[in-house]
C-alpha cells in the first residue's frame, strides 16, 4: 500500500521543479530580448571609427567628419588608426577593444581585403555592426555595408582621362599602387587599366610599386621605376600625396610637366591645388566627409531602431581636371577647390 504523505510531497516537488524551470526559461527569454533591443532611450551610443593610418589627410577629414556627425547626434565617437597603411595588427586589436569597450557599430577602413575578416565576423557575433568605409572587405559580405566611392570607377575616368590627354601614342607607363592587398588599390589600379584600354600584361606597363600611398615611399618607389625605365612619361598614382612623391622623383630626373601625365584619386585640397599647378593632370574627387557622417548616421539609427544598414551606398566622385579634353567628363578646378578636404 503506497504511502499517502510520499504521493503528496511527490506532487509538491514536481510542481515546484516545473515552476523552476518555467522561470528559468523565462529569465533566459528576457535576457535574450534585452540583448536585442535598441539601445535605452537616454543611454550614450557609442560609435568606432577605424582607419589606415592618423595622418593621411583623407582619413584625418574622415575623423573630423565623424566626430561632428556623432556630436551632432549625440554619440560617443572613439578613434583608432593604424600605424601605417598595411598596419592589420593594430586594426584588428581595435576591433577587439571597442567591442568590449561596447560600441554598438565600427566603421573602418580596411588596411588588407581579408585580413581583418575574423576580427569582424567575431565583433559582428557579439552583436556590433561593422561598416566597411572606402575600402571594401573582400568579400564585401564581411561586413553589414559598405560606404564608398566607387574606386573602379574612379580609376576609369583618371584612366581614361591619360589616354585623350596621350592622343592615343603609344606611351612608357609607370603605376604606383598602395600595397599588396589593399582591395582599393586593386579596383582603382584596374579601372586605370579599364579607362586606359589596355590590360595589365600591355608592354606600356614598364613598372609596378608600392608607396604605401604617402608622399616619401612614393618618391622611392618612382625612383626605382625609373630606373627601371627612364622613359616613363605617364604615371598613374593610389592618391595625391603618392602623385606629389612621384612628382619630385620625376622632376628630380629632369622630367618636365609638359612631358609627363600623372593621374590620381582623391580629391583633397593640396591635390587639387597640385592640378591647379600642373603637377597632377587630373584627380578622381572623394568625399570622405559624406562617407563617415553617413557612416555615424547608420550606426545611430541601428543603436535606436535595430535596424541594420545593408548593401553599397555610392557616395560619388567627379574627375577634376585644369584642362577639359574632349571624350572625358570632367569638372573644373574651381569645384574641385569648392568641394575639396583637408
Amino acid at each position: 500500500m503506497r504511502d499517502p504523505q510520499r504521493k503528496h510531497t511527490s506532487w509538491r516537488t514536481l510542481v515546484l521543479a516545473t515552476a523552476l524551470l518555467a522561470a528559468v526559461i523565462g529569465t533566459s527569454v528576457l535576457v535574450a530580448a534585452a540583448s536585442a533591443k535598441p539601445t535605452s532611450q537616454g543611454a550614450t551610443i557609442k560609435v568606432g571609427l577605424i582607419t589606415k593610418d592618423a595622418t593621411n589627410p583623407f582619413f584625418v577629414k574622415m575623423r573630423a567628419g565623424a566626430t561632428k556627425a556623432a556630436k551632432k547626434l549625440g554619440a560617443k565617437l572613439s578613434y583608432a588608426a593604424g600605424k601605417s597603411s598595411s598596419d592589420n595588427a593594430s586594426q584588428i586589436a581595435a576591433i577587439e577593444n571597442m567591442t568590449t569597450a561596447g560600441v554598438k557599430g565600427i566603421l573602418i577602413t580596411v588596411a588588407d581585403g581579408k585580413a581583418e575578416n575574423a576580427a569582424i565576423a567575431k565583433a559582428r557575433k557579439k552583436g556590433v555592426i561593422v561598416i566597411a568605409l572606402d575600402s571594401p572587405t573582400v568579400p564585401p559580405s564581411a561586413t553589414n555595408a559598405l560606404f564608398a566611392t566607387n574606386n573602379f570607377n574612379a580609376g576609369v575616368l583618371i584612366g581614361k582621362y591619360a589616354r585623350a590627354a596621350t592622343k592615343g601614342k603609344k606611351v612608357t607607363i609607370g603605376m604606383l599602387d598602395e600595397h599588396a592587398g589593399s582591395s582599393v588599390g586593386a579596383l582603382r589600379h584596374n579601372g586605370f587599366l579599364k579607362g586606359f584600354g589596355i590590360k595589365g600584361s600591355n608592354s606600356q606597363i614598364a613598372c609596378v610599386g608600392n608607396g604605401e600611398g604617402q608622399t616619401a615611399p612614393s618618391q622611392t618607389a618612382m625612383e626605382n621605376c625609373l630606373q627601371k625605365n627612364p622613359n616613363i612619361n605617364v604615371v598613374y598614382t593610389i592618391n595625391e600625396p603618392s602623385a606629389a612623391g612621384a612628382w619630385t622623383a620625376l622632376k628630380n630626373a629632369g622630367k618636365t610637366q609638359a612631358a609627363t601625365t600623372i593621374v590620381s584619386v582623391d580629391g583633397g585640397c593640396a591635390g587639387v591645388r597640385n592640378v591647379r599647378a600642373g603637377v597632377i593632370d587630373a584627380t578622381s574627387q572623394q568625399y570622405p566627409l559624406l562617407m563617415a557622417s553617413r557612416g555615424v548616421g547608420a550606426v545611430v539609427k541601428y543603436a535606436k531602431t535595430g535596424i541594420k544598414p545593408k548593401g553599397y551606398t555610392d557616395t560619388g566622385v567627379n574627375l577634376i581636371a585644369k584642362k577639359a579634353l574632349v571624350g572625358v567628363r570632367s569638372k573644373t578646378v574651381k569645384y574641385g577647390l569648392a568641394n575639396c578636404w583637408g
